[in-house]
């Protein structure tokens, strides 16, 4: 990982991030005898991230209990964490439920070698590498010392849409975090929400809606309208392929649909996600261009997908006329009384339709925008030319062993990044499967574990 020369002396590791890449990294450094954990997090819950801080419980994991085990080296950990609370095992079980999982097992590493983990509550807003460590400054005044820096903060909030300013539109109108309870305070039946993206946030944000006794109309706009598909019920009938497909990502859609004619297109998803990463190391930074252009919206919602129950309420909601899924364009947002009066264009058409918003709430999905970003540690890392975007700006750029490349265009061995931060890199990098195996080898790594059974030869 490390080459050329010889790797610094790792003992403590700062880690920005108490969610669950974070939190995971922290448990496998100990699991790895591996440096101190030195776990960093603005909120006072760790372990959890938002994604697993919901209590509200239908909302479900989109991924079967069997896959969620935090280790991939221990496939069975969760669903044995759910038999010893005789809990079900099979399906999809609450979020909630999870964010308790991830608590609970990060809390039983600290327990067993104490002063292995530590866990600061603060907000990191500036660090600066040296030749003999990293320096993290606390919004409060901290300053920690630490050999290695992890950045592990997660899904960044969305940026707002084109054309809208939050400022100039009534206080409450604008909702920019989908899981706040603002997001159906002070609603009427006679209201309309409008919900910016159509994918998995956006399931959560109408579902909460609808939990929260809203009973007017929500309207769902993306440019193409595309809504996740739900999981099939069991497991596909059919084999695996033995081997990496030897084509670049072009004509590999063109396989991959023709595959989903004969096996369907869950089966023919599945059955490419143990090579996505590779396929996406090998590809050019045409061919992953192109992809991301034509081609990104249609992957993720046959490889990001609903859970059975939920997606059977989204489809009662669709069925009322209570929710309805629109492909289009805004053009522009007005104040106009209590609400916004929003322009916007559908999909394939010459005209543009109006509809009045009495809620805006963003499910748009996280961007790493760095040049846009509030974030005061990331945008202190690029302006020091630690951090730069990578060639998709998908996010941070990071090599295959999640070392950070900095302007220099080498990596550090200093500085790392883990989990959606790190998507131009990796692509399948947002879900629970992928993030483990990334987190895993990251701390064998910065534990000096990797060189064991010739991983590092």
């Amino acid at each position: 990982m490390f080459e050329p020369g010889t790797p610094p002396v790792i003992r403590e590791a700062a880690i920005v991030g108490g969610g669950f890449s974070g939190a995971l990294q922290a448990i496998n450094l100990l699991r790895h005898a591996g440096p101190k954990a030195i776990l960093i997090e603005r909120k006072p819950s760790v372990g959890r991230g938002a994604a697993y801080s919901v209590t509200d419980p239908s909302l479900l994991l989109n991924v079967r209990a069997a896959n969620m085990s935090a280790f991939p080296d221990d496939a069975a950990h969760f669903v044995r964490w759910l038999e010893s609370r005789s809990l079900g095992t099979q399906g999809f079980v609450p979020r909630a439920l999870y964010g308790e999982y991830l608590s609970e097992t990060l809390e039983a590493a600290r327990a067993s070698d104490p002063g292995r983990i530590e866990i600061l509550q603060g907000d990191a807003v500036r660090a600066d590498l040296s030749a003999g460590g990293v320096s993290v400054a606390l919004a409060d005044g901290r300053a920690i010392k630490a050999d290695a820096l992890v950045l592990a903060v997660g899904n960044l909030p969305p940026t707002a849409p084109d054309n809208l300013d939050p400022a100039q539109l009534p206080d409450d109108v604008y909702v920019a975090d989908p899981w706040q309870g603002a997001s159906s305070d002070n609603l009427v039946a006679e209201d309309l929400v409008l919900i910016v993206g159509t994918g998995l946030t956006m399931v959560d944000a109408a579902l909460l809606l609808d939990n929260r006794g809203f009973a007017g109309r929500i309207v769902a706009l993306s440019r193409r309208g595309l809504l996740p598909r739900p999981h099939g019920e069991g497991a596909p009938p059919h084999g695996k392929l033995g081997e990496r497909p030897r084509t670049d990502l072009t004509p590999l859609l063109r396989e991959v649909r023709a595959r989903s004619e004969a096996i369907g297109w869950h089966a023919a998803v599945d059955e490419l996600r143990p090579f996505t990463q590779s396929l996406w190391l090998g590809a050019t930074e045409d061919q992953r261009t192109r992809f991301l252009r034509h081609l990104r919206p249609w992957w993720e919602v046959h490889r990001h997908r609903l859970a059975p129950p939920v997606a059977a309420r989204l489809a009662v909601l669709q069925a009322e006329g209570r929710l309805q899924i629109v492909a289009g364009k805004t053009l522009g947002f007005a104040p106009q009384g209590k609400g916004t009066l929003v322009r916007w264009r559908p999909r394939g058409q010459d005209g543009v339709q109006e509809l009045l918003a009495r809620r805006i709430v963003n499910c748009s999905g996280p961007r790493v925008d760095l040049a846009r970003t509030a974030d005061p540690l990331l945008r202190q890392l690029r302006q020091a030319g630690l951090i730069v975007p990578d060639e998709c700006a998908l996010g941070i750029a990071v090599d295959r062993y999640s070392r950070v490349v900095g302007a220099s265009g080498a990596p550090s061995d200093r500085l790392f990044a883990l989990g959606p931060l790190t998507r131009g890199t990796f692509w399948e990098i947002t879900a629970v499967p992928d993030i483990r195996v990334q987190t895993w080898g990251l701390a064998r790594r910065l534990s000096n574990a990797h060189w064991i059974s010739s991983e590092g030869l």
